[in-house]
């Protein structure tokens, strides 16, 4: 894939909190998104171990509904940005991009193992990396970043508003009976209710959804390798 550049990657917090205010202006959600069979759906995740320099990340491409395979990417770069939660799209976006500058295929949607505009300044990994791609992009997340919420319910599909203050941010959804619910929300060129709709329909057999469960799978592969 061919995208443009967006800025250059900055070395310290100040840098990067300026980055993310000035580009949070840009993301677009006013976007409905259905997903259609034949669609290509792509998972997003970086593994690395916490105080080590490289990062590693995958990309996988699956085809909706049957997750067949289609193309997976992969890369491995030292990373220029400490590691600072609200701030890991600068550590983890440069692999990223390197990694899908190798796709030849064009996902329809992207899922991102990060949150969207569930963040501090509304600009998470999900949403920054959204705005590289130029595709719809919603995030995923295994945890909380901000924002409060009641618990949903305990049935797979089940969700409730993930919200700060009166703002909503995203949404906290049960990907499956009775499991610890992820965190969903817009990253770029999607509703607040189209990435709901969106990731009820993608729910699976896993609390994660396959697109970044087989990413996962891959960069670890890749991490245990170097």
């Amino acid at each position: 894939m061919k995208f443009p550049r967006l800025h250059p990657w900055p070395h310290t917090v100040p840098e990067a909190r300026e980055i993310q205010t000035r580009f949070a202006a840009s993301l677009d959600l006013s976007r409905d998104f259905a997903l259609r069979e034949g669609m290509l759906v792509a998972g997003v995740d970086v593994s690395y171990e916490r105080r080590a320099v490289d990062c590693h990340a995958a990309i996988a491409v699956l085809r909706w509904p049957e997750w067949e395979m289609v193309e997976c990417a992969t890369a491995t770069l030292p990373s220029p940005f400490p590691y600072v939660p609200g701030f890991l799209s600068f550590r983890e976006g440069p692999v990223v991009l390197r990694a899908l500058r190798r796709l030849r295929c064009t996902p329809d949607l992207f899922l991102v193992d990060s949150h969207g505009t569930a963040h501090p300044r509304r600009f998470g990994s999900a949403s920054h990396l959204g705005l590289w791609f130029g595709r719809p992009t919603i995030g995923c997340a295994k945890s909380r970043l901000c924002g409060t919420h009641r618990e949903p319910g305990m049935r797979a599909g089940s969700a409730v508003a993930l919200r700060e203050s009166e703002e909503q941010i995203g949404w906290v959804l049960r990907s499956r009976d009775r499991v610890k619910p992820i965190f969903i929300s817009p990253g770029h060129l999607i509703t607040m209710d189209s990435a709901l709709a969106t990731a009820r329909q993608l729910l699976g057999r896993y609390r994660i959804l396959e697109p970044i469960r087989a990413a996962h799978r891959v960069s670890n592969e890749v991490r245990r390798e170097h």
